[in-house]
């Protein structure tokens, strides 16, 4: 069986699915087309419906439940992994209505945390995530939206911290912080999707136990990062909730879901289970 699988090139990303796509491990008769695009392509694929299996924002998979089914499995949550919103020099939130804001991407969770936050905040541009720290730099924007390994780099270009919208929300709902997870076709089967489940799970301790030597793999999609960044972006993102969501990370997702029904950004319920 050939199913596609979408993720993006970010270390973590590499990381979780470098032995299941490079033969590192038994995929039990699965073969994995995958492809790596930002996370805003695979936000956009995924309301198109184009792949089997995908990495997404929590703030697409609200849209696209219906859809798809949440894996256990691959996904980016935690504490303290929330995105930052950054500018050259201290500016006030009480204005924020006034300022130019990048971002990166409209699905990404990153810009749902900051219109629960700010809703106030209407002037935004999406630009790739990559690039707005230099858009922030350059005087294009004046603040960011930042997310990945961003937050390890931005002190250093001498851009500065406004808010951590991750602290935000910890502090507001004493839940995780859903980032991104994995989906697969609702139409699947539960059998196939807990095969899924498995090899990821499988593929992610691979990983850990040749840590911290780096495969090949997530050095070469590393966007020229140093080796230290990408370690730090691992240590991160790629947790306990990586293997397995669990009862915190299931919880974390539903008071997602519940925030934005709330501030009206959902145009249906929940279905009965978001998982498959």
């Amino acid at each position: 069986m050939k199913l596609t699988l979408g993720f993006s090139p970010c270390p973590n990303d590499t990381f979780i699915f470098d032995a299941m796509v490079n033969g590192k491990i038994d995929t039990k008769g699965i073969e994995f087309e995958y492809v790596l695009e930002d996370v805003e392509t695979l936000n956009r694929w995924a309301e198109e419906g184009r792949l089997d299996i995908t990495k997404l924002s929590y703030n697409t998979f609200l849209h696209v439940v219906n859809n798809y089914a949440l894996l256990h499995s691959g996904s980016a949550l935690g504490n303290g992994v929330g995105p930052m919103l950054i500018s050259k020099a201290p500016l006030d939130l009480a204005n924020i209505d006034q300022y130019k804001i990048a971002i990166p991407g409209i699905n990404t969770t990153a810009n749902l945390l900051l219109t629960l936050a700010f809703p106030q905040a209407k002037d935004r541009s999406e630009v790739l995530f990559s690039e707005i720290e230099a858009a922030v730099l350059n005087g294009t924007f004046d603040a960011g939206l930042i997310i990945h390994e961003s937050r390890f780099t931005y002190a250093q270009k001498g851009l500065v911290k406004l808010i951590d919208l991750g602290d935000w929300w910890e502090q507001m709902t004493g839940a995780a912080i859903p980032l991104g997870g994995i989906a697969a076709r609702r139409s699947f089967d539960k059998e196939l999707c807990a095969t899924i489940d498995s090899i990821i799970k499988e593929s992610v301790q691979y990983s850990w136990n040749n840590y911290p030597a780096l495969a090949p793999f997530v050095k070469e999609h590393s966007q020229e990062m140093e080796e230290d960044v990408m370690r730090k972006h691992i240590d991160l993102y790629v947790n306990e909730y990586t293997s397995d969501l669990g009862e915190t990370g299931r919880k974390a997702i539903s008071t997602l879901f519940e925030k934005a029904k709330q501030a009206g950004l959902l145009k249906h319920d929940m279905p009965v289970s978001i998982f498959y």
